[in-house]
């Protein structure tokens, strides 16, 4: 469910302060937990390093990412495959 216009996007202002103290091509990791917050034109081109709950995984804001949130980009879960034994044979194959 989206958030309502008059309320506005969810943004850290912590994060936005220190966005303010890098320049726009600087390559330093902004870490951040805030998951939550949407990226906004301000964020585009800056690199932020999103806690998953064990690391920082490293995003790079682009123009395409504006709308979303940082935590969408950052993915807490481990996918191991399906398939068990029959799967190992079948990958021991090819």
């Amino acid at each position: 469910m989206a958030r309502s216009i008059k309320k506005g996007p969810v943004v850290d202002e912590r994060l936005l302060s220190k966005l303010r103290d890098i320049k726009q091509g600087d390559k330093t990791v902004v870490k951040t937990w805030s998951r939550a917050a949407t990226i906004t034109p301000e964020m585009v081109g800056f690199t932020f390093g999103v806690y998953n709950g064990k690391e920082f995984i490293s995003v790079t804001a682009t123009e395409d990412m504006v709308g979303h949130k940082l935590g969408e980009f950052s993915p807490t879960t481990k996918f191991v495959r399906h398939g068990g034994k029959i799967q190992k044979e079948i990958e021991k194959k090819k």
